[in-house]
This record gives structure tokens, C-alpha cells and sequence, in this order.
């Protein structure tokens, strides 16, 4: 039996179970975890709204099966729907099994512990291990195949937007150019090849290769471009008074997922307009200040909640067929920039 108390710490739990569970209290309701993990945050989501059931998304089947495994520990195996998929996969996923509406919808967009703790997966820089960084094993493409067939453009777009690296073009010129005489087969040799091209007097706190393996990760896994697909999505099955909570730990996932939200958040008429239609009223309520930070004590117990950032917004009325249409759209878009390589 697995303790999953000290392989797994929820970032900022009490907070989303707060912001969850309020939306789930009649018989019936339904949460969605898009990010299930090792169902940290799922099993108190349930404990919190015993009426509830939670379908919870993973892509990792490693993880799911460890999260189903610890719902039955638990003893709420019941209430709970274990889903194999990419969390842009969520229309299809509600529609497959007849579910119009739920009423919490929640995704923490950083990594499971079980994908960072587990060395030969190649998520980490602290560790030697194949460039693979996949969450999904049946998907084709890895960090290891982006090193041997980006070129250097490529590269370096994916550093310096996905990593907000300063030295990106060098370091994906320092690639391209020693990867004829050597294969980049290992998180161990593209650490080292960071730290040959980043000036020591230059580096950010921490590993200087943070910044690349990042990048990588997003690209591999398609994260942004999921993420702008899925959020439409949602909005479109919130049952009125549905909650939208996520925690984002990247600055272009915070920056993603704040636009989406804010789109509901104004009355969407000219500056000025002295009436404003009820069509056009604001159909987002904010239940965040901005964004909640993790403080001293939950960043000294978790590291990994030093950066993290979480929003949360409610449906406040049926939204608007308009905007329904929109969203439509907005989930069906592709904005993979190598959809074919990606698999």
C-alpha cells in the first residue's frame, strides 16, 4: 500500500478546496480534475462534497492508476471516474458519457510528483536520464527527437518563449552545431551544454538548464497550445454558478489562462456606452483577487509552490449563445505549431 502523503503534497490545497467545493453540494454534481495526477487535490475535492462525483483527466497511465488505486484506499472509488486522455480532450470526453453540464472544473498545470520524482523520465535537470519528457507515452515525439530535428530557429523560439531564456540563440546554436558529432541522447548532456554557453556572471537562481528544460517539456507535450483549447471547452459545459478554478506556474500559462477569464470578467460593449445590454453583461464572477501565491510557509513545506499562481472565476448566468459560438470555435482551433511532428 502506497503512502501517498510523502510522495505527493497538493499545492495550496485548502485554497482550491475552498474555491471547489462550494459549487458542488447538490445531489449529483460533478468536478472535473483535467489534471488528475496522483489525485492530491481529487480525493479532498470529494471529501469536501460528499454529493459530488469527480471524473479526473490524466494522460499519464502510470499516474492514473496510482490515483485510482489511492481513491479506493480512501473509500471513495464510487464517486470517482478514472479518464485516460489529454485534458483537450474534455468535450469528447463529457459527451462520451452524456454529461450537458458540470459544476467545478479544476487543473493544476505543473507537474505531478510522480513525473518529477521519477529520474528516467527525463523531466528534471537534477538527474542523468534519457531526453524523453513525454506525459503521455503513446505519443511519438520527445525532447531527445526536438534536439536531433529542430533547427536552430525552431530551437530558439522554443526557448525564448517557452523557457523565457535570454541566451536562447546561443544555446540552440551550441545544439545544432554539436549534435552532428554527438547525438543528445541524455538530460545529463544537455545540462552540460547550457552550462558551457550561459556566462557564469549572468545566470538566474538555481540551475541555468531550468529555463530550457521547461521550454522542452511545453513543446513535447503541446502544453499552450492544450491549454488554449481546453478552457473554451469548459466554459461551454459550466452549468450556471459552475466553478472554473486552475493553477497555473508559468508565466504564459498564467498570462493564458488570466485573457480567458477576463473575457468574461468586463461587459463587453464600447467604452462609454451609457446602458449596457444584458446580453453583454459580464457572465464571469472573479473568486480570486488576482492571483493567490503560495506564502512562506507553503513555499518552505512544498518548493514547488514557490511560483505557482491560482484564478479561479464562477459562471454567474446562462452564457450567451454568442459567446457559446465563440468558444466553439476557440476549442476546435489549431494552434499546434508542429502537429505532425508531435503525434
Amino acid at each position: 500500500m502506497n503512502d501517498y502523503s510523502t510522495i505527493h503534497r497538493p499545492v495550496l490545497l485548502e485554497a482550491c478546496v475552498d474555491l471547489v467545493a462550494p459549487a458542488a453540494t447538490r445531489p449529483g454534481s460533478v468536478i472535473v480534475d483535467c489534471t488528475l495526477g496522483l489525485a492530491g487535490h481529487a480525493t479532498a475535492f470529494l471529501k469536501a462534497a460528499p454529493n459530488a462525483t469527480l471524473i479526473g483527466i490524466d494522460r499519464d497511465s502510470e499516474a492514473l492508476g496510482l490515483a485510482t488505486e489511492r481513491m479506493e484506499q480512501e473509500g471513495l472509488a464510487d464517486r470517482f471516474v478514472p479518464v485516460h486522455a489529454a485534458f483537450d480532450a474534455f468535450e469528447e470526453v463529457m459527451a462520451q458519457r452524456g454529461i450537458s453540464g458540470v459544476d467545478a472544473v479544476f487543473m493544476d498545470l505543473g507537474l505531478s510528483s510522480l513525473q518529477i520524482d521519477e529520474t528516467e523520465r527525463g523531466f528534471s535537470y537534477s538527474h542523468d536520464a534519457p531526453l524523453d519528457m513525454r506525459m503521455d507515452a503513446q505519443q511519438t515525439l520527445t525532447a531527445q527527437q526536438i534536439l536531433a530535428q529542430y533547427d536552430e530557429r525552431e530551437l530558439t523560439h522554443i526557448f525564448k518563449v517557452y523557457g523565457e531564456e535570454r541566451y536562447a540563440r546561443n544555446i540552440a546554436r551550441a545544439i545544432v552545431q554539436r549534435r552532428d558529432e554527438q547525438a543528445f541522447v541524455s538530460s545529463g548532456q544537455l545540462t552540460q551544454i547550457v552550462d558551457d554557453v550561459v556566462p557564469q556572471a549572468n545566470r538566474p537562481s538555481g540551475n541555468p538548464a531550468k529555463r530550457v528544460f521547461q521550454a522542452l517539456r511545453i513543446e513535447v507535450n503541446g502544453e499552450l497550445d492544450k491549454l488554449q483549447r481546453t478552457l473554451p471547452q469548459i466554459a461551454n459545459r459550466l452549468n450556471v454558478h459552475g466553478r472554473l478554478v486552475v493553477e497555473s506556474y508559468h508565466s504564459l500559462e498564467d498570462k493564458t489562462v488570466k485573457s480567458f477569464m477576463n473575457q468574461g470578467l468586463v461587459a463587453d460593449v464600447p467604452a462609454g456606452l451609457p446602458v449596457i445590454p444584458e446580453d453583454n453583461m459580464p457572465f464571469f464572477t472573479a473568486l480570486t483577487r488576482g492571483a493567490i501565491k503560495a506564502d512562506e510557509e507553503e513555499i518552505a513545506r512544498n518548493s514547488r509552490s514557490a511560483s505557482v499562481r491560482l484564478r479561479a472565476v464562477e459562471l454567474n448566468r446562462q452564457l450567451p449563445q454568442r459567446w457559446r459560438k465563440r468558444f466553439e470555435q476557440d476549442s476546435k482551433a489549431d494552434t499546434n505549431r508542429h502537429r505532425t511532428r508531435r503525434g
